[in-house]
């Protein structure tokens, strides 16, 4: 494919003008344009030199936009008899953005339809590979200035959707541009997933401190073969051996098996987990365990569940079943409930954010004081 020869040889922050130049020749492109998600999910913001001067588009009400949500390319009718084709761009299920593709010829259009997915396909790796180099794409995805804290977390996660062949995944967290404590972060083997949902103490980027601290030191040890029990007790160590007891973590760790669907969990702390089994959805009660670095060494424990074909896991943080009402209502299990039903058709990279917004309605006009981590998994098995 003459399209992924010329962006693998491209300079990292060339990959558009490389693409571009590729379809104008080969399928006389009028024009082609690469928007990225922002960091809230609400924008497809253009690819340009900066400062940016094409206008972002909205996620929930384009064309580009419906090709983002429903990972399935997209053709509008344009005037003159051109057609454009928006494509996602996205990588082993994580979602970056869309490729905008303009063509005169409606047949040739629709005859190249499946080569240019491919083309957004490719492009899509080569981008996560020249984010190791360059700025331009994770520049393009800021909406705003993101704070410190925010920058912090955001580089700490692994993405924020992911499929296989046994599950899908997605996870978003709000507000997006001013996050510090809560995080999330998986691992994938042949055989395994692991998964960790974590909400860390304080503001600012004192949170995002600790927070980092505990992800690298359990990374630390899933990376050196230890049982998820052992993860918890040597991250423990290590939070408790920098703050002695002052700052703390608590995080919810899962480890499936994805021939049987068998999950050892450890609780040790405030994230919640729901599931919805056949149209009904219901809190899963854990044993909960001290948080990371409370106190000095702590021994965890796991316990036993299993997931069946056809469950939605929700995890979610205390930002967003503590958050109140403007009457002091808190959000809650029945509010969560509602909302996981409300969005049960909707795919799992779709659903944090869906519910996130349910959120904020809950919420009112007053603004966030603590960070919301929404965290979808669902099952499909072996």
């Amino acid at each position: 494919m003459a399209a992924e020869r010329a962006l693998r040889t491209a300079a990292p922050h060339e990959l558009l003008d490389a693409v571009r130049d590729v379809l104008t020749e080969q399928y006389a492109a009028r024009s082609v344009e690469l928007f990225m998600a922002d960091y809230g999910l609400t924008v497809l913001q253009p690819v340009s030199v900066l400062p940016h001067t094409t206008e972002p588009v909205p996620v929930h009400d384009s064309a580009a936009g419906r090709a983002f949500a429903t990972q399935e390319p997209h053709v509008e009718a344009l005037p003159d008899g051109l057609v454009r084709q928006h494509l996602p761009v996205t990588v082993r299920g994580d979602r970056l953005g869309v490729l905008s593709v303009t063509l005169l010829d409606g047949e040739q259009a629709e005859g190249a339809l499946a080569e240019l997915a491919d083309v957004a396909q490719v492009l899509a790796h080569e981008v996560v590979v020249a984010e190791r180099e360059t700025d331009v794409y994770m520049q393009a995805r800021r909406r705003d200035r993101l704070t410190l804290a925010a920058e912090m977390q955001w580089q700490l996660l692994p993405g924020r959707s992911c499929v296989r062949p046994e599950y899908e995944l997605g996870a978003q967290l709000e507000p997006a541009y001013a996050i510090f404590g809560d995080n999330f972060d998986w691992s994938a083997t042949a055989d395994r997933l692991m998964l960790y949902v974590t909400n860390g103490m304080g503001e600012g980027t004192e949170a995002s401190l600790l927070t980092n601290l505990a992800i690298s030191a359990l990374r630390n040890a899933r990376r050196a073969g230890l049982s998820l029990a052992d993860q918890a007790a040597l991250a423990d160590q290590a939070v408790y051996a920098h703050y002695r007891g002052r700052s703390y973590l608590s995080v919810l760790m899962l480890d499936f098996e994805l021939a049987t669907g068998r999950v050892s969990v450890v609780d040790a702390g405030s994230p919640r987990l729901l599931r919805l089994r056949d149209g009904v959805v219901e809190r899963v009660e854990l044993e909960a365990q001290l948080p990371l670095g409370m106190f000095e060494e702590t021994d965890y424990v796991h316990q036993e569940m299993r997931a069946e074909r056809g469950d939605r896991l929700v995890f979610v943080s205390d930002g967003v079943y503590a958050v109140a009402s403007p009457e002091g209502e808190a959000y809650g299990d029945a509010a969560l409930s509602r909302a996981i039903q409300a969005t049960r058709m909707l795919p799992a990279a779709e659903v944090p954010r869906a519910v996130l917004r349910e959120l904020s309605g809950h919420r009112g006009p007053s603004s966030s004081v603590d960070d919301a981590l929404v965290v979808c998994l669902d099952w499909l098995g072996r």
